[in-house]
């Protein structure tokens, strides 16, 4: 998630449809901006790491996820083909990302402070590691990437752009890829426990069944 910071200080919109449609992307640096400077002080508050995932795993899940951030946050100029709009313009639209994107956020923020101390960047074990059930893990076994993928979603609506699309599907790839590699390190570290807690909470989204 921290390849996310080369969002930082930058979200070149497509404000140039109209100056008064700058605001809605005016908020949205504002919210990824602090987003990533919190999330960034607290990753100093965690435990120490006892098993990590192989560096070949791990880019695995990093090449697409920095290049879908890539094409979702930074513009890519008018006379690119990727840079086409999908919708006719509309503040409606645009805020209506922006709404997405806070909501996705603050989720994330809430799964976040849940998980405590346990919480790592990639897909690690920590040092005491407990199988946290409640709170936002009880609607979902994956409430950050719940969020994220709220976020990312609200941002791409908010673009309007075949880049947008094209980002969002990579990010969604990445993050699929990172999620299936923890699930496979918290069944194995917690056995029979983690597989009643699959089938008993779904994925990503909560209220779907999950699968059997």
């Amino acid at each position: 998630m921290t390849c996310l910071t080369a969002y930082a200080g930058r979200l070149d919109s497509t404000c140039s449809r109209t100056e008064a449609m700058s605001s809605p992307f005016d908020t949205l640096r504002t919210l990824w901006a602090v987003w990533i400077a919190l999330w960034l002080l607290a990753a100093a508050w965690s435990a120490r790491t006892v098993a990590r995932q192989p560096v070949g795993s791990r880019l695995a899940h990093i090449v697409p996820v920095m290049a879908g951030s890539a094409m979702l946050f930074f513009h890519l100029g008018q006379s690119t083909p990727l840079d086409v709009h999908l919708f006719p313009p509309s503040l409606w639209i645009e805020w209506a990302g922006v709404g997405l994107t806070f909501l996705g956020l603050a989720y994330t923020c809430w799964a976040r402070i849940h998980l405590g101390r346990n919480w790592s960047g990639s897909v690690t074990l920590k040092a005491g590691h407990a199988l946290i059930r409640s709170g936002p893990y009880a609607l979902t076994r994956h409430p950050i990437y719940t969020g994220l993928l709220l976020a990312v979603t609200g941002t791409a609506l908010a673009r309007d752009s075949i880049a947008a699309v094209a980002g969002l599907t990579l990010l969604v790839f990445g993050f699929v890829v990172k999620l299936q590699g923890e699930e496979r390190l918290l069944t194995e570290h917690f056995g029979d426990a983690y597989r009643a807690y699959q089938a008993e909470v779904p994925q990503l989204i909560p209220g779907l069944r999950p699968a059997r």
